[in-house]
């Protein structure tokens, strides 16, 4: 719909000229413009109804505004859980946590801190915890509280020292889920039994060498 503006202006105004009354009415236009334009109801709002709205986001380009979001529900948790770490025993030794859960710290930091019962530490942890500052454990987070600043996790096996190449790959593989298990007698059968087995010269006719 079309905008009709009423001005109203002194003598200042006249002095300017017909330049700056034009300025004036082309800056209300694009105020009205922006308004209407934002609200999409088609009904032209004037000066005196709401007034310029400088701070609205509203009227600012989506380049300029940060989409924020909310999490409210998982629907398929993709990641298994576990992490490689290291266990410790908490500051406070006088708290009741502290004869019941020991501190496992991830390797990996976006992984969170958990409390892990001192049954599934080995015997000796909590007389000798500096015997285990140096060995790697795989923890399963099982819960974590929404009063809690750490998850709950539990033990599930030693893998020895940190550092080595064979207890570090089989963490690693833990934590992303691959079965490194050996392969059943099934996938076995279907290797080639008469050992040693070499390429034929027509089969290698047939592939790309790679070697």
């Amino acid at each position: 719909p079309d905008v009709i503006i009423e001005a109203q202006f002194d003598d200042n105004d006249a002095e300017h000229g017909q330049d700056h009354l034009q300025d004036a009415l082309t800056d209300d236009i694009k105020k009205l413009s922006l308004d209407a334009s934002e609200k999409g109801d088609g009904v032209p709002r004037t000066k005196a109804d709401d007034g310029p709205k400088v701070n609205d986001p509203r009227l600012l380009p989506d380049t300029f505004l940060q989409r924020t979001a909310k999490v409210v529900y998982i629907l398929e948790k993709k990641h298994s859980r576990a992490a490689t770490g290291f266990i410790k025993l908490l500051a406070d030794k006088n708290s009741e946590l502290f004869r019941r859960c020991a501190m496992f710290s991830p390797v990996d930091h976006r992984v969170p801190r958990a409390y892990v019962s001192l049954a599934d530490c080995p015997p000796d942890f909590v007389t000798r915890p500096e015997d285990y500052s140096n060995m790697l454990f795989v923890c399963r987070i099982v819960d974590w509280k929404e009063d809690s600043n750490f998850a709950t996790g539990q033990l599930a096996k030693s893998l020895g020292q940190a550092g080595e190449i064979e207890p570090e790959t089989e963490g690693i593989l833990m934590e992303y889920g691959v079965d490194f298990s050996d392969f059943p007698p099934e996938a076995l059968e279907c290797l080639p039994q008469n050992l040693p087995w070499v390429i034929t010269l027509e089969e290698l006719a047939k592939r790309r060498d790679l070697r």
